[in-house]
């Protein structure tokens, strides 16, 4: 069976069609990730898996988004009237260039593309959802980093009133989220401006958030306002919380347990609760493209 790359994107035909195509062809597992081939892993003799796109009323309504409340229901309920617009990202520290721009300017600059990309909560269950976005190296590399700039450091809002999660101190606010610099250029990494062909809805992260698939979903950082360059190592506000529950890396790893459950299984969210749980692949399955970013480390020590 010819295998597919998972960066590879949904063409236009496909996109325009989606619904149709999906309800019409039981899709196999490998043609959720590989957009590009869609049709053609989907017309193969390959296995067919219970993977499907996950649909919009789960994705939207099922989230973990602490600012707006514990609860799974707590974003959609409470971020209806979250005001995101105007809306501006800054982008600086060790950059040659650093700016101040505006989402109107971004989706200017930066057509959206779709990538299908399973997310993986470190809670142990995952979706299958379309984004739109672009890659995150398209926009730094307009920043020009410098050779000082070895980790992405990334800053959510941070406004109570709105957002009334961040009234009590669940976690240090604002949210804060790091990648190393070779992850944050990898083609695999996004910032993300909509899902499944529509603006992206408030409770996901709106106007702009961080899609990284191959690591816990914790990590893809939602509501984004600032994005800095920086030497050392930033602490995430998991790390500060939980620092030995919730590492730097974060990458999906079947054989690392979370100290309070197994990292082995996963239940798709959709599928009903008597579905049976599907077993994790390390890297959430994007290993051929990301693997080789963590040659030579210990993935039990630098989880």
């Amino acid at each position: 069976m010819k295998k597919f790359k998972y960066s590879e994107i949904t063409p236009e035909s496909i996109f325009k069609n989606r619904r149709k195509f999906i309800k019409n062809l039981g899709l196999s597992a490998s043609s959720l990730f590989f957009g590009q081939n869609l049709i053609t892993s989907a017309n193969a003799n390959t296995k067919k898996e219970n993977m499907k796109l996950t649909e919009y009323r789960y994705i939207t309504t099922y989230n973990n988004y602490y600012e707006f409340g514990t609860g799974k229901s707590d974003p959609v309920e409470r971020s209806q009237k979250f005001e995101t617009k105007p809306w501006d990202i800054i982008i600086d520290g060790e950059v040659e260039n650093p700016i101040t721009i505006s989402m109107e300017e971004i989706t200017q600059m930066f057509p959206s593309e779709e990538r299908i990309y399973k997310l993986r909560c470190v809670e142990g269950w995952s979706m299958i959802i379309p984004w739109l976005g672009f890659p995150l190296n398209k926009l730094l590399k307009k920043v020009s980093p410098t050779n000082k700039a070895k980790f992405v450091k990334f800053t959510s809002i941070l406004d109570p009133e709105q957002m009334i999660g961040q009234r009590f101190p669940i976690l240090d606010w604002p949210y804060k989220e790091g990648l190393r610099i070779d992850e944050a250029m990898h083609d695999l990494t996004i910032l993300v401006t909509g899902l499944y062909g529509k603006k992206l809805p408030n409770q996901n992260g709106a106007p702009l958030r961080l899609m990284v698939p191959w690591k816990y979903g914790f990590k893809s950082s939602k509501a984004i306002v600032n994005i800095k360059l920086v030497e050392k190592m930033p602490i995430s506000s998991w790390m500060k919380a939980s620092p030995n529950e919730y590492g730097f890396y974060s990458n999906v790893n079947p054989g690392v347990s979370h100290p309070r459950w197994s990292q082995a299984t996963e239940r798709v969210i959709g599928e009903g609760i008597i579905s049976p749980r599907i077993p994790t692949t390390m890297f959430n399955g994007y290993g051929d493209e990301v693997a080789s970013l963590y040659n030579g480390m210990d993935l039990k020590k630098y989880f």
